[in-house]
């Protein structure tokens, strides 16, 4: 189990290096996506963007298809597994292509609020 939540952080690293793939690229449904994030409460220490909160950012540039699937299936931590007939492959490949569509965060310096 460690040796699993290792390798998908060290997915995930590696991912946060590439380029944010557009919906385009990303196999999925981006609109299934979200609903499938909504009706299974991931927002609810995701956020509804994939932001963080009670849980990791995942939003924006999540890991790769297949070690997130993994994840999910297998996570480590407080999150609970989702097996199969709960989120099917084809739903977190949605799930997935929803999380690639966010758009990423301003760079800090350009919100006037914390340039005072």
């Amino acid at each position: 189990m460690k040796r699993l939540a290792i390798s998908f952080l060290l997915t995930a690293i590696s991912a946060s290096f590439a380029p944010a793939q557009s919906p385009a690229q990303t196999p999925g449904n981006v609109e299934n996506g979200k609903k499938a994030f909504e009706r299974v409460i991931c927002s609810s220490c995701h956020g509804h963007e994939g932001q963080g909160g009670a849980a990791p950012r995942i939003g924006v540039k999540p890991p790769p298809l297949a070690a997130f699937i993994a994840y999910v299936r297998h996570p480590a931590g407080n999150m609970p597994a989702f097996a199969p007939n709960v989120l099917s492959d084809a739903e977190l490949t949605d799930i997935h292509a929803y999380l690639s569509s966010r758009r990423a965060p301003p760079p800090l310096k350009d919100i006037p609020l914390l340039n005072r």
